[in-house]
């Protein structure tokens, strides 16, 4: 809110900053719309489909509002579609997106998921088990290790990784004076990067079943095809060695991490601007630490062994780790039956903000498909390339594609039919390409900072998506750049 007296006191001041806003708001606008309307009907956008994200990007960096930047951009890829119709558009994309079946699953499984975590957190679960760790753990490289260590341990999803250890871990960190930032950026780098070289996890179920549908493996042999492309799908390797070398303190604090560490070993872990999740001040651990213990490992493999039962289907799996928990505590009395279901109400409240982030990169999504971003970026750079040279460079376009979008999933899945007869022209072997194409997904998912994996760890480990993205900006450019040589020598 703006303070009335620096009103009085710079009134030119004021008037001249609100507007210049005001103006470029007119000026974008206008800018869009003149686009929509002066654009031949049934032509390729070409260059322009780059518009609308570079908008988000710019909005995004400037004023660090991320769900607005994300709707501003599909407002103004509405405006290029088709300006006299641009409000009914955006309400149909809207409504689009909402019945989309990812979106009600991400949706179904981050809200239950943050009930779940609710439960543990106020039947003293959690607390039991960072109490633990804080008995055993005696230094701040140890923490960081403890959080290495278990990211790879829950493998099955990003999103369970996410939201379990960003949740466990904050007070062992805290302990030891760690940045939320730098807790975020150790959970965020365990999630996608280990969730695509590990063969039993929703990544390589839903990839190994793009493989069958487009033709690259015969049907039933998918997921034989994938795991035969892991050791190419050298992201994820190259992140783990990045993350361990950064536990170990190997790699030193860099860029904004260093001044987030810096203000963390003051006393201030969490960063201004953000409120942490606090399920209630009177959460006190279990009397017994090895039944508080058990209370939070057993639904959290309940969860784990449900979602594998279900084929890898964590939303199976937390339906169940829901019931199992309610149960299990209700018979330990260990709070009554209305503050579970009151807990699990307050966990899906408490996921809002990074469901409305990743509805709103859908949005956008939604627009660039229409506006065939992905496919002209590929088409443009396809015929440039070279046998030596195309797996490095469909790595960092592709991934550039899913930075830009924030669809891992989608991108490879509109880049699968483009870039493997490329591949096949070339003479790459077919691991090849998918290990460039894996790794691309995991990339731009992991440095994108409205992507799901990415707003998800900022919320479980309490700081902004935008605070977790620039921080952990440094350790991307390195991993991306260790892939990037990777795949220039193995063509």
């Amino acid at each position: 809110m703006t303070n009335p007296s620096s009103v009085i006191h710079n009134p030119v001041r004021y008037f001249n900053k609100h507007t210049m806003l005001s103006l470029t708001v007119l000026f974008t606008l206008g800018l869009f719309t003149y686009i929509g309307l002066t654009h031949p009907k049934g032509q390729d956008y070409g260059w322009l489909s780059l518009l609308p994200t570079t908008l988000v990007l710019i909005f995004a960096l400037t004023t660090h509002r991320t769900v607005e930047a994300l709707f501003c951009g599909t407002i103004a890829g509405a405006l290029m579609l088709n300006p006299e119709n641009a409000v009914k558009q955006v309400v149909n994309i809207s409504l689009e997106v909402m019945v989309n079946d990812t979106i009600a699953w991400i949706i179904l499984v981050c809200g239950l998921m943050g009930g779940l975590i609710a439960i543990l957190e106020k039947g003293g679960s959690i607390l039991s088990f960072s109490n633990i760790l804080v008995t055993k753990i005696k230094s701040r490289k140890q923490s960081l290790l403890m959080t290495f260590v278990l990211g790879i341990v829950i493998f099955i999803d990003d999103y369970l990784n996410a939201i379990a250890i960003s949740s466990s871990m904050k007070k062992v960190t805290d302990n030891y004076k760690i940045s939320r930032e730098k807790l975020a950026y150790m959970v965020d780098s365990t999630a996608a990067p280990i969730c695509i070289i590990i063969p039993i996890s929703t990544w390589a179920v839903f990839f190994a079943s793009l493989l069958e549908a487009n033709g690259i493996a015969v049907a039933g042999q998918g997921i034989h095809v994938y795991i035969d492309s892991i050791p190419y799908m050298a992201y994820g390797w190259v992140t783990l060695v990045v993350v361990f070398l950064v536990a170990t303190e190997k790699i030193p604090d860099l860029g904004a991490m260093k001044a987030a560490e810096k203000r963390a070993r003051s006393g201030k872990t969490k960063p201004d601007g953000v409120q942490d999740i606090d399920f209630g001040a009177d959460i006190k651990p279990h009397s017994n630490p090895t039944i508080g213990l058990i209370n939070f490992l057993l639904p959290m493999a309940i969860l784990v062994l449900a979602s594998w039962y279900f084929g890898i289907d964590l939303l199976a799996g937390v339906f169940v780790a829901i019931a199992f928990t309610i149960c299990f505590y209700g018979l330990q009395k260990l709070i009554t039956m209305n503050e579970m279901f009151d807990a699990v109400y307050d966990g899906i409240k408490v996921m809002l903000l990074p469901l409305a982030t990743v509805i709103g990169g859908f949005m956008l999504k939604h627009v660039n498909d229409a506006l065939g971003i992905t496919q002209y970026v590929i088409e443009t750079v396809g015929p440039l390339l070279s046998a030596q040279l195309f797996p490095a460079v469909i790595f960092l376009v592709t991934g550039g594609l899913v930075f830009a979008t924030a669809s891992s999933w989608g991108v490879f899945a509109v880049a699968m039919p483009i870039v493997f007869p490329l591949a096949a022209h070339l003479n790459i072997p077919v691991h090849i390409t998918i290990g460039a194409l894996l790794s691309a997904s995991a990339a731009g998912s992991h440095s994108c900072f409205f992507s799901d994996s990415t707003v998800i760890s900022a919320q479980g480990s309490g700081c902004s998506p935008m605070q977790h993205a620039i921080t952990q900006l440094p350790y991307v450019v390195i991993a991306v750049g260790a892939t990037t040589l990777f795949f220039l020598f193995v063509a």
